[in-house]
């Protein structure tokens, strides 16, 4: 039912996302969109290294694309590249594949498992994971061009 994806949890997390908003100079900015339902989240990213600094967002999205930002803004700081590309991994098998969710510090992300009975709604709730990835791949394009100009 329509109901188990809205649950009180998903509610809660929609409504208090941290990290609203944009960074004044951030290493790559990414937007994911979904042509589906029209929700949008654009990311900054900051890293040193292979280690997330910092983040900031803007969510113009569904309840559930929201709650998956909203895990996402909380636990992202300190997240490798690595790490992240695993997570948009896990999460996408969990919806798509019957996947188990992901543990430890991502394991809120059990909330978002009755998406996976509504395809519809599988776009939304991987925005923040797809634009991730997207800035951690720029920033890591970034890094490599120095090196291959000097070759």
């Amino acid at each position: 039912m329509l109901n188990d994806i809205y649950n009180k949890r998903i509610i809660e997390l929609a409504g208090n996302i941290p990290r609203l908003g944009r960074l004044p100079d951030p290493d790559a900015s990414a937007t994911a969109h979904s042509k589906l339902c029209g929700s949008t989240v654009k990311v900054d990213l900051k890293m040193e290294g292979d280690t997330v600094t910092d983040f900031a967002h803007d969510v113009k999205a569904c309840a559930l694309g929201q709650a998956s930002s909203s895990i996402m803004a909380s636990r992202v700081v300190g997240s490798t590249a690595s790490e992240l590309r695993e997570l948009r991994e896990t999460v996408r098998k969990m919806l798509k594949e019957n996947g188990a969710p992901p543990e430890g510090k991502w394991e809120e992300i059990k909330f978002l498992e009755p998406v996976r009975d509504y395809k519809a709604r599988h776009a939304s709730t991987l925005l923040t994971f797809d634009a991730v990835v997207d800035a951690i791949g720029q920033i890591e394009a970034k890094a490599k061009q120095p090196a291959t100009a000097q070759g």
